[in-house]
């Protein structure tokens, strides 16, 4: 792809991106965080098979800041799942981070396994929560 192609997509990207931030909901917001994490790890792992360092470094680093915004998001007072999750998080970041240092790809391996087993769990909640808003349980937001 041409770099003039490139950059249009990029902002086509961009806008596309800030609009589903904008009109997404709690439980989306969380789900595109989790998807952009992995997908930096998949860049990241990527780049690594190609040797290209700086990139590796570049996606890691932001995938360790989105899983950070993950962390931050959490209610610790909402009890133990909650703790759990923020156990979860931590221990991803500094296996980006480890992968980072040491260019081994396992580290990066676990961090992906953890995120799409919290995805998972996270994507089943979704049918509850309409249901829920349906019978008027829960607030629309």
């Amino acid at each position: 792809m041409s770099p003039a192609l490139q950059g249009k997509v990029s902002a086509y990207q961009s806008v596309a991106a800030h609009g589903g931030v904008a009109a997404a909901d709690p439980h989306q917001l969380i789900m595109m965080l989790l998807d952009g994490a992995l997908a930096r790890i998949v860049q990241a792992r990527a780049c690594n098979a190609r040797a290209q360092r700086h990139d590796r470094n570049r996606h890691l680093e932001r995938a360790v800041a989105i899983v950070s915004e993950l962390r931050a998001s959490l209610d610790l007072s909402r009890g133990l799942l909650a703790r759990n999750l923020d156990d979860l998080y931590e221990f991803v970041s500094r296996q980006l981070l480890l992968g980072q240092l040491t260019s081994e790809v396992k580290p990066l391996e676990s961090s992906a396994s953890i995120l799409q087993e919290i995805r998972a769990a996270w994507s089943a909640l979704q049918p509850f929560q309409n249901d829920q808003r349906q019978q008027g349980f829960v607030k629309s937001s």
